[in-house]
């Protein structure tokens, strides 16, 4: 009975770990995505950017939805020591990875001139060369995705955020070394953008097998101990492959269906961008600049706070399961209320911060940039890190009571509306870049509010709204104010954007974080 008291708690830390990891991951993203950006270019990081989106949705396709499929079937079975079955899911699940993955590979590396010559028109001149080597890197991470659902489903996230960490940082360096590399061997070559994007893709996939090797060394020292557990399994194999291949099909397919509405709004994003901007008259230069602009000054800053979302979700998910397998309809909504709570804690002070600073933060990253277009796409889009958060658990919370479909019909209505929107703002308004931040704060917010109301109607899930929201925006605001009048008042001392933005954003730290301690002695939060 302890032990399965426990899973509640546990959550919570392994949810941390991976979220620390997640923000960790997303830092060495970004500071390692400022040189490379630099190295490559607007133009490169356009091309760049478009490839990596299609790669995105590659990955959807072919195994997107296996490593949460894993977890929550794993969970399921380790709930009643079938671990036998637990085991028959894992292999199973790691052949139709394999399988999938290696076809749309295939896919990707013939069919990326394709790709760039009849789907993008021509507008991103030598998108087909990263696209190719990042081709792959679909079959790693299809293997990998694997391995870490394995491991997630029995509770514990460390491997994952090792081997997350271990990725990232063989990204980081290996990236910017061939970037660098390639963009100065072509350098006289009329593609030579497209080779700086290529070097930087380069490093994904060697980032990625570096976290398969570091997940099937962990396997193997886990190995023994499994075996321990099957070998006292008084269950047996009570599912076939074919069962089990069903079950995965099932689990998999909502989740990986509605995931690609997300990858798929930012690659229609970039498709419709680039092809009424060029009937308007826009040359391919100025739409490759503009929209490595609003990949880099404007989505990599807002998805670092999303990091934390996405880890806590997928620390949620087996423990939601495990609750919902036992009729603890009470616990999941604890559950669910206490990550929500937490997310929400970073997001709006993320919010607010991106709205008010981003133009200081900008040029300190991103110099070569264009840090007033980079600081209006913020301020009017940086909202979307509140919705993105909220649409991440709520869905995960739905597909943690079988709810599968549910997040696959909200994403579906939201992407049509967004679809929608966007055209009408591209075809009849003058605001260009501009839409797609829109459409970006959109598309997020009407997924939440659908997925809010059906947990309220299957379990009676309501957040509370004082200390989940009030109390983080209050404290956000006033952070925000703060933080804005001691950046000009550095500024007007120093002239130093350097010296200005570090010590007011420890100043928001502070600031933050202090109101929230007092709020909580008051019993407010």
């Amino acid at each position: 009975m302890s032990g399965k008291s426990s899973i509640g708690k546990k959550f919570i830390i392994h949810g941390g770990i991976l979220a620390m990891a997640g923000i960790i991951v997303r830092v060495i993203g970004m500071v390692y995505r400022i040189p490379l950006l630099n190295i490559i270019g607007s133009e490169g990081n356009g091309i760049y950017s478009v490839a990596y989106n299609i790669y995105n949705i590659a990955l959807i396709i072919s195994c997107y939805g296996l490593p949460m499929a894993v977890s929550k079937l794993v969970s399921a079975r380790l709930v009643e020591k079938q671990f036998n079955n637990a085991y028959k899911v894992f292999k199973t699940a790691l052949i139709l990875a394999l399988c999938a993955g290696g076809t749309v590979a295939l896919v990707i590396l013939f069919g990326a001139d394709f790709l760039e010559n009849v789907v993008y028109a021509g507008s991103y001149p030598g998108v087909a060369k990263p696209l190719r080597v990042l081709a792959p890197t679909i079959l790693i991470v299809a293997a990998l995705g694997v391995f870490r659902g394995f491991f997630q489903g029995h509770g514990t996230m460390i491997p994952t955020a090792i081997s997350q960490l271990a990725e990232q940082i063989v990204n980081a360096v290996v990236s910017v070394l061939a970037g660098y590399l390639l963009i100065n061997a072509f350098k006289d070559s009329a593609d030579t953008a497209a080779y700086g994007a290529a070097g930087g893709t380069l490093g994904t996939e060697m980032g990625a097998l570096t976290a398969l090797l570091f997940m099937i060394f962990v396997y193997f020292i886990y190995k023994p101990v499994f075996l321990r557990k099957r070998r006292s399994d008084t269950w047996g194999e009570t599912e076939t492959a074919s069962d089990i291949r069903k079950i995965i099909a099932m689990t998999a397919i909502p989740i990986m269906i509605g995931q690609t509405f997300y990858q798929i709004s930012a690659a229609l994003d970039d498709i419709m961008y680039a092809n009424i901007m060029k009937a308007a008259g826009v040359t391919s230069e100025i739409i490759s600049r503009t929209n490595g602009n609003y990949n880099s000054s404007y989505m990599i800053l807002i998805n670092l706070p999303m990091g934390v979302a996405s880890a806590m979700s997928s620390s949620m998910l087996p423990s939601v399961v495990a609750s919902y397998a036992q009729g603890k309809i009470k616990d999941i909504r604890s559950k669910i209320s206490a990550t929500v709570k937490i997310n929400m804690m970073i997001a709006i002070p993320s919010f607010i911060g991106l709205a008010l600073l981003g133009g200081p933060i900008i040029q300190l990253l991103f110099p070569s940039y264009d840090s007033v277009e980079g600081a209006m796409m913020l301020r009017i889009g940086a909202i979307a890190v509140v919705f993105y958060t909220m649409s991440t658990v709520t869905t995960s919370a739905l597909q943690g009571i079988d709810k599968m479909t549910l997040p696959v019909k909200h994403s579906f209505i939201s992407l049509i509306i967004h679809i929608g929107v966007l055209w009408l703002l591209l075809k009849f308004t003058n605001l260009g870049i501009y839409a797609l931040v829109i459409g970006s704060a959109t598309f997020p917010l009407l997924i939440f509010v659908l997925n809010l109301w059906e947990l309220y109607c299957n379990i009676g899930y309501r957040q509370e709204i004082i200390s989940t929201y009030v109390v983080p925006l209050f404290c956000a605001v006033v952070m925000g104010i703060v933080t804005l009048i001691a950046y000009r008042l550095i500024f007007m001392a120093s002239h130093s954007n350097f010296v200005s933005i570090i010590p007011s954003l420890i100043i928001a730290v502070a600031v933050y974080f202090g109101l929230l301690y007092m709020c909580k002695r008051k019993r407010l939060y």
